[in-house]
């Protein structure tokens, strides 16, 4: 064999190793994964064999009515045992065709065929959990659903699904398909306090015989066990009719009915068909109506059906105080029976609900108007969107200067004023919420943001509409609407140091396998206890001086704010102390109706009487300022703030509080004094007939003179000048000036300084005679006897003759001297 072909046989034979060595390893990966997914397999079979095992048994006594829910006040007594409520129950042969149609179209439309689980149904909820979560999709069975409401807990986990099929497929074996489908219909929540379809039909249409149920009513009935409290037509029409004509189409689908029936159904509006009876109200059903809320959102359990053990919140005292006042022996003088309110009384300091007013005269499983209306909030939203978020995020004070100058414009719409219109200049945020004025609430709201105040909102758990808030929403007239309840866990945290704690009913529920949850919120700081405080303050000031005075209670450290929407449609009160927040809404079910003049505030009475009854004989400690805070004297009116100066009077001085690390530093030199002036002369010039004035000023501001000067006794005269001189003309003879300077800031005439006073006495004027000519002389005097003592030895000599005036020639008439008539030359 040649070179060449031992080398061909060669890498021949390296290619066939090479390629039994790529085999080997695919073969070895192929064994491993199936080894991998056998043991998945297997893994999966001893877990699913073990939620099998541990599954509880068919319970045929279960499969009934369901076990009674107990509900306990939150001093532990019972005061609700769901499972007394009245039911009506219906046989399988009583139920009409079209209402059997109606249901397994929309629920379960293989319900005759399958063994209790639908596969096809079950495989398309699997992708959809895989896609969207578990829990996304139940593909839950007729079967099934009997199964969860008898013997498991509403949890949303695998073992409780396997196990829930498990009990499906031997419920199936054990009844027949009409049986199961009895129990379902007689079990089902419906909404409106109705459990079972029989009691259903009666709550909603005054029907008791099935057999009369329409088409739009069966469509009705069978949508709304999917969500009944959201489908509930009492409570949400709208969606409710959206529900019915979903039902129609999957009808239609289905070959239960043709388009045109459906076409023709679903011009029947829900309100149409209603005819609700009257009922007997369950005690406290106002506060169960949240009860239910809380356990079905958070559990997704259902407190009619399940067989819990519920405690809640529930204060009994405060609730039958509180239905009391909306009751037709209330003190409170309403104007007409159709004045609806809403009140949510909770716990400050943990969020914990004691009472729910839902409503006067209100229908048995009817509108909750405390938890399910939803109103424009007023001017109760202002201390959330404007002030709270100024002082939490723009570090104001309680005295900040914010414009009211006039209407705030608002582009595309009618400008915005102030209930009292009052404009002019600033005013302090204190006094802006006070008086609850709109102007300047919606410069605050501008300076704080859009953004930034829904952000704060959010975190008090206020419903924030999806397309989000507007300016006009700042003094709540525009898209946002709010319960009374979500009102009162906002206002809470501001009596809370900052601390959100969202309202809550229910503390713990234990299941019927002994297993317990616990429904207590965690509190959350959504704001500075600075802000809290600083808010706390300014709605001390609306009750004491402003908006609120109506619900202040004497003595009792309390404090809260007032709202009213256009035309007096909606009126809010919302207030706390550090042991109770109430809040209450007060309007008609239309929308559009005024409240009758006179009658605005009610809302401020139930108030009163509300929180007069609950703090009586507690105690109730004020609210303490952090160290956080400061109490800071500025001087009013200043922009920026400044403090005081030596000389600012006490009328101009006011106290506010600021966040610590925030007041101001600078002093006002509004009221400070000025240097008098020095040197002050004033000399008269009697040639010019002037005063001149002269004096020095050695201050370095920017200043003017006030010269004020008059006549002793008489009127005064001023003038101001620059210069350090000034000349009084046309002086008064023999007069006294009285002179007084005074030194005037140019910038501030209020600033001012002493006053330097002088005074100048003005000479008389003289008036110049003229000289008389030489008088006759006296006659010599007779000489005196002679002494006849002898004369001095050196006598004083005698004068000369010519020493004496002689006389003259031609004497004057001295009486004509002095007469001006008489100084002519005389005529003969």
């Amino acid at each position: 064999m040649t070179d060449n072909s031992q080398s061909r046989v060669a890498r021949r034979k390296a290619e066939q190793t090479k390629t039994k060595n790529k085999a080997s390893v695919w073969k070895r990966i192929a064994q491993v994964t199936a080894a991998l997914i056998g043991v998945a397999i297997l893994a999966v079979m001893i877990v699913f064999s073990y939620y099998i095992f541990t599954a509880p048994k068919l319970d045929h006594s279960k499969l009934g009515d369901p076990a009674s829910t107990k509900v306990y006040d939150g001093h532990g007594e019972l005061f609700a045992d769901l499972g007394q409520e009245r039911r009506t129950k219906i046989s399988y042969e009583d139920l009409p065709d079209i209402l059997v149609d109606a249901v397994l179209a929309t629920e379960d439309v293989r319900f005759f065929s399958h063994s209790g689980v639908d596969v096809k149904r079950s495989v398309a909820a699997i992708f959809s959990n895989i896609t969207s979560g578990f829990g996304a999709e139940g593909g839950s069975t007729i079967t099934q659903q009997v199964v969860k409401s008898s013997l498991l807990t509403p949890e949303k986990k695998m073992k409780r699904k396997v196990q829930e099929q498990w009990l499906a497929l031997q419920l199936d074996r054990a009844y027949e398909k009409e049986d199961i489908l009895e129990m379902y219909l007689n079990k089902i929540f419906y909404g409106n306090q109705a459990y079972g379809v029989a009691t259903a039909a009666e709550a909603y249409f005054s029907i008791t015989d099935l057999d009369e149920l329409t088409l739009p009513q069966a469509a009705l009935l069978a949508g709304l066990p999917q969500r009944p409290s959201a489908y509930d037509p009492t409570v949400n029409p709208d969606l409710a009719q959206e529900r019915m004509n979903t039902v129609l189409q999957l009808m239609v689908r289905h070959e239960k009915i043709t388009q045109a029936e459906a076409d023709e159904a679903a011009k029947v509006k829900v309100e149409d068909m209603l005819n609700l009876p009257e009922r007997t109200a369950t005690p406290y059903q106002a506060f169960l109506d949240q009860v239910r809320i809380e356990v079905e959102e958070k559990l997704d359990a259902d407190i009619y059906n399940d067989g819990l053990i519920i405690h809640t919140t529930l204060i009994p005292e405060a609730q039958e105080h509180v239905e009391y006042l909306l009751s037709d022996n209330s003190p409170i003088n309403y104007p007409d029976e159709e004045l609806q309110s809403g009140i949510a009384v909770i716990e400050t300091s943990t969020g914990a609900i004691q009472a729910i007013g839902g409503g006067r005269n209100r229908e048995v499983g009817g509108f909750n108007m405390a938890i399910q209306a939803k109103r424009q909030p007023g001017s109760v939203i202002k201390p959330i969107l404007s002030f709270g978020p100024a002082i939490e995020y723009l570090n104001w004070s309680t005295y900040q200067q914010v414009t009211n100058d006039g209407p705030y414009e608002v582009a595309g719409s009618k400008p915005v004023t102030n209930w009292n219109d009052e404009y002019g200049g600033n005013v302090s945020a204190r006094y802006a919420l006070q008086r609850s004025l709109n102007v300047p609430t919606l410069h605050t709201l501008n300076e704080v943001g859009i953004g930034r105040a829904t952000e704060f909102a959010e975190q008090l758990g206020l419903p924030i509409p999806a397309d989000g808030l507007n300016i006009r929403d700042g003094i709540g007239g525009s898209k946002l609407s709010v319960s009374a309840l979500d009102i009162a866990g906002a206002y809470s945290a501001f009596g809370n140091a900052g601390i959100y704690n969202e309202p809550y009913s229910v503390t713990k529920v234990i299941f019927g396998d002994g297993r317990e949850e616990s429904l207590k919120p965690d509190p959350v700081a959504v704001m500075s206890d600075a802000t809290a405080y600083m808010v706390t303050d300014m709605l001390r000031s609306v009750v004491q001086n402003g908006t609120g005075t109506g619900a202040n209670i004497s003595g009792l450290p309390m404090v809260g704010k007032t709202g009213t929407t256009d035309s007096n449609v909606d009126s809010w009160f919302a207030g706390y102390t550090t042991n109770f927040t109430v809040s209450i809404w007060t309007g008609y079910t239309d929308s559009t109706r005024s409240i009758p003049s006179g009658y605005t505030s009610i809302s401020r009475d139930l108030f009163r009487h509300i929180m007069s009854e609950i703090s009586t004989n507690v105690e109730t400690a004020d609210f303490e300022m952090p160290d956080s805070v400061v109490r800071v004297q500025v001087e009013r009116g200043t922009n920026p703030l400044r403090l005081p100066s030596e000389y600012t009077p006490a009328s101009q001085i006011v106290t506010e509080l600021f966040k610590r690390g925030y007041e101001p530093t600078e002093r006002s030199e509004q009221f400070d004094r000025i240097d008098p002036v020095s040197n002050l002369t004033a000399e008269y010039d009697e040639e010019a007939n002037q005063i001149k004035i002269n004096w020095s000023h050695n201050g370095d501001q920017d200043v003017n003179f006030k010269i004020n000067y008059s006549i002793e006794g008489g009127s005064s005269s001023e003038s101001q000048t620059s210069e350090p001189s000034f000349t009084i003309s046309s002086v008064e003879r023999g007069a006294t000036y009285v002179i007084e300077v005074t030194v005037v800031s140019s910038d501030n005439a209020d600033l001012i300084s002493e006053s330097k006073r002088i005074e100048l006495r003005i000479p008389d004027e003289v008036i110049e005679e003229p000289e008389p000519e030489d008088p006759e002389p006296e006659p010599e005097p007779e000489p005196e006897p002679e002494d006849p003592e002898p004369e001095p030895e050196d006598p004083e000599p005698e004068p000369e003759p010519e020493d004496l005036d002689p006389e003259p020639e031609d004497p004057v008439n001295p009486e004509e001297q002095d007469d001006p008539e008489n100084s002519g030359d005389e005529t003969g």
